[in-house]
């Protein structure tokens, strides 16, 4: 796997400038769905858009803590089982997920503001992917943004 799994989708594009636009995009991008739409499974077995959005900001939550960790100089960051996770996403609405993942995102992005070049190059272990630096997974959140708003814009 690689450290990156989402540098694709956010290739020749400042990580800063997709993180801080993404939570507009989501908001515009509900406010226009009915709840039909909300709940439409693209494949069986596949997330709906409301599921999607929990997972959004489940990941917003995992993010802000691995950014945390790197930057506090703990070397292993922690994975999650996100499927583990998406089983209480019945109980989320699809408002309640993207006011959660805007709250979320503005403390994260306000968090990386405060960053020294120095530090945005210390150095992560992820059990899965490897070595990486605190940069590396803003890189990751901004590739992880357009990957889910690729897929929800269909």
């Amino acid at each position: 796997m690689s450290v990156n799994p989402y540098a694709y989708a956010a290739a020749g594009s400042e990580p800063l400038a997709v993180m801080a636009e993404t939570t507009a995009k989501l908001e515009a991008l509900t406010a226009a769905m009915t709840p039909e739409q909300l709940e439409a499974r693209p494949a069986p077995g596949k997330w709906n858009v409301r599921e999607v959005l929990a997972h959004l900001a489940d990941c917003e939550i995992a993010f802000g803590f691995r950014l945390r960790q790197a930057r506090g100089g703990e070397r292993a960051i922690q994975p999650f089982d996100q499927d583990a996770w998406a089983r209480a996403y019945d109980s989320y609405s699809a408002a309640q997920a993207v006011k959660t993942f805007a709250a979320l995102r503005a403390w994260n992005i306000a968090f990386l503001s405060t960053l020294s070049d120095p530090e945005k190059e210390l150095p992560a272990h992820h059990p899965e992917r490897g070595e990486m630096t605190l940069w590396t997974i803003v890189e990751t959140m901004a590739g992880h943004d357009r990957h889910h708003l690729a897929k929800l814009e269909k």
